[in-house]
C-alpha cells in the first residue's frame, strides 16, 4: 500500500498580520481568494486595529471555501502578530506556514509557488519582491527595484550577517513573502516579538539552523510601496536596512 502523498503529508496555513487596514485588506483577501491552490487555512491576526480590519475578515470568512481564522493580539508590533499567527497554526495542525501582508497581493500562483518550494525540499521559501502595479507609475516602482538591489547587496555584506555561525550566505528576505515548515520555526526560535522591522533578525535565526533556504522568483506577492510615500526612498531602504524605527516615523502599516 503506498503512503500518502507530499500535498497529503502538507498542512499548508496562511498568515497575514493587520494593523489598521480596513482599507486595503479587502483587496490581499480577494486576492487569496482567487488562488489557483486554495488547499490551504487562513489566519488573520488583528494587532489591536483601532477600525474595521478584524470584521473586514470575519465577513470575508463567510464567502470562502476555505477556513480563515480571525485572532485578536493586543500585543502591537508585527513580530508579535506574526508569531501569534504562525503558532495557532502549528497548535491547529500545520505543517508548513506562509505569510503576506494586508497589504500586498498575492499572485494567483502564489499559493501553488509556495507548495512547489517545500516540494524542492526548501524548509524556508523566500519569494520575489516587486512593487504592486496598481500604486504610482513606472518611475516609482523603479526605485522600489533600485532600493531592492541596494538592501540586498548591504545584506550581504553588512557585518552583522556575516560569522562563522551561520551556515548560509546572506541573501535578503521580505517577511511579507515568505514561507517556513513548522519545524523549522520552531527550531529556530520563531519570529521576534517586536516592532518591524523584524526581518534580518529571523533571517537570521533561520540562517543558524538550515542550509535548505530557497529563493523563489516565481513566488509572488507584490509588495506595497506606502513606505516610500511616507518615508521618501532614503528613509525606506534604512527602514528595510533595520535602521531602527527609532530613526524614523513610526511604521505606516
Amino acid at each position: 500500500m503506498s503512503g500518502p502523498t507530499p500535498r497529503e503529508q502538507m498542512d499548508l496555513w496562511v498568515v497575514v498580520p493587520a494593523y489598521d487596514e480596513e482599507a486595503t485588506l479587502p483587496a490581499t483577501l480577494a486576492a487569496l481568494a482567487r488562488q489557483s491552490d486554495d488547499d490551504f487555512t487562513l489566519v488573520v491576526v488583528d494587532n489591536g486595529s483601532r477600525d474595521r480590519t478584524g470584521a473586514v475578515a470575519r465577513e470575508f470568512a463567510r464567502t470562502v471555501p476555505f477556513v480563515v481564522h480571525v485572532l485578536d493580539e493586543p500585543e502591537k508590533g508585527v513580530g508579535c502578530a506574526v508569531d501569534t499567527g504562525f503558532r495557532a497554526a502549528i497548535a491547529g495542525g500545520a505543517t508548513h506556514l506562509a505569510r503576506t501582508d494586508a497589504d500586498c497581493l498575492p499572485r494567483p500562483d502564489w499559493v501553488a509557488e509556495v507548495r512547489g518550494g517545500f516540494a524542492d525540499g526548501a524548509e524556508l521559501v523566500c519569494g520575489h519582491l516587486v512593487a504592486r502595479r496598481d500604486e504610482n507609475g513606472a518611475l516609482a516602482r523603479a526605485a522600489f527595484r533600485g532600493m531592492v538591489v541596494g538592501a540586498a547587496l548591504f545584506g550581504r555584506y553588512r557585518a552583522k550577517n556575516r560569522g562563522p555561525d551561520y551556515l548560509v550566505p546572506y541573501q535578503m528576505h521580505a517577511g511579507n513573502n515568505m514561507a517556513i515548515t513548522a519545524d523549522l520555526y520552531e527550531r529556530c526560535g520563531g519570529m521576534p516579538r517586536m516592532p518591524s522591522p523584524t526581518d534580518r533578525t529571523f533571517l537570521n535565526r533561520v540562517r543558524r539552523c538550515t542550509t535548505a533556504i530557497q529563493q523563489r522568483r516565481t513566488m509572488v506577492s507584490e509588495n506595497s510601496m506606502r513606505r516610500i510615500d511616507a518615508y521618501g526612498v532614503v528613509g525606506a531602504a534604512r527602514w528595510y536596512l533595520d535602521r531602527g524605527p527609532g530613526r524614523l516615523t513610526p511604521d505606516p502599516r
